[in-house]
């Protein structure tokens, strides 16, 4: 596989920060965590503010598929619970021995979309201790700009961060503020790698045309963000891309033949937009078997990593661009950043 890319300056781990005064050392024993519950995935960040930004002292994640049925049923199936709530048990158990003095807990598509999501927050909140917050669209765009915008490339005009999420993609428009971008535009679309998967069955996917089906949901989902489109002042232009989500980083790891995902290799990297529509006519065209075994998708991945690629080529259609920014930081990052922020400490 072609290894073009160009990684902008690895950030570390434990986030970035515009240079603030030091941190009174009382300060440094606060400790803060962030919880995001998708449609497919449940992840945890546990950090403590540094000079720099934010020091990570423990993550978990876990793909438990909350979403799975949602598409047909219209609710969270009892087996996706179980799933969730498993995940979110480990959660709970990490939040207490890290000491957090304060965290936030949200959950996106699959609990808005569902007639029992409050239901299972309130289950969730028996179970585990842990009270999920169900947030609006407009706020998961928010938290994941303010997670992943420092990755964007340096340049003049508007910017697009997506977010190819399990149950919607977001799409934020920005533009270049004082400190952080401002947002010009955005919207949810209802298409994720779990709901555009349901939306063409795995049958179709896997099957002898199955060409035919990534064409149709690709299309499906350009219809989907047209209204987006419609929304925006004229045509724009040389438009710079970040992408934040399972889908783009797992191509990028495809990107780079690594044998194992590797964070440090993929956050902040920028590849040729030419590299991942080759790499996603590539994984459309595989079967299951095939897909599992690329090492940085696997059997975890293969039945949903095909919807993701239709997702970004349709992106890619719309805003064309020469190359695409990899963040592997969004939303926990983001809520980290703003509970930091409004105790005080400058990032």
């Amino acid at each position: 596989m072609a290894q073009q890319a160009v990684s902008a300056p690895s950030p570390r781990y434990e986030g970035t920060a515009g240079g603030g005064p030091p941190l009174r050392r009382s300060h440094r024993r606060d400790i803060y965590g962030a919880l995001d519950l998708g449609t497919n995935n449940c992840r945890l960040l546990i950090a403590r503010p540094s000079d720099d930004g934010f020091t990570v002292l423990d993550a978990f994640s876990r793909i438990v598929r909350l979403g799975e049925g949602l598409s047909t049923s219209g609710k969270l199936t009892q087996g996706s619970m179980d799933r969730a709530v498993d995940a979110l048990a480990v959660c709970a158990d990490k939040l207490r021995r890290r000491h957090v003095t304060l965290s936030r807990s949200v959950a996106t598509e699959a609990c808005r979309r569902a007639v029992n999501g409050r239901d299972f927050t309130e289950r969730v909140k028996r179970e585990t201790g842990i009270a999920l917050e169900i947030i609006a669209p407009r706020e998961e765009a928010r938290l994941a700009v303010l997670g992943c915008h420092k990755l964007l490339e340096p340049g003049d005009g508007p910017a697009l961060i997506f977010d190819i999420g399990g149950g919607s993609t977001e799409l934020v428009l920005v533009e270049q503020g004082e400190q952080a971008p401002r947002i010009r535009a955005w919207w949810s679309a209802p298409w994720g790698v779990v709901s555009l998967t349901e939306s063409e069955g795995r049958e179709a996917i896997e099957g002898k045309d199955r060409v035919l089906a990534y064409a149709r949901m690709r299309e499906r989902v350009l219809r989907s963000f047209a209204h987006f489109v419609e929304m925006l002042p004229g045509k724009l232009k040389n438009v710079r891309l970040l992408g934040t989500s399972g889908t783009v980083t797992t191509l990028a790891s495809v990107h780079l033949a690594l044998p194992a995902y590797d964070r440090r290799m993929v956050d902040g990297l920028h590849v040729p937009v030419g590299d991942m529509r080759r790499i996603s006519t590539m994984i459309a065209e595989m079967d299951f078997g095939q897909r599992s075994g690329l090492p940085c998708i696997g059997a975890d991945r293969a039945d949903m990593v095909v919807a993701g690629c239709a997702i970004l080529e349709a992106i890619l259609d719309i805003w064309p661009a020469e190359t695409l920014g990899i963040a592997d930081r969004g939303i926990r990052e983001g809520i980290l950043r703003s509970l930091m922020a409004r105790d005080g400490y400058q990032l």
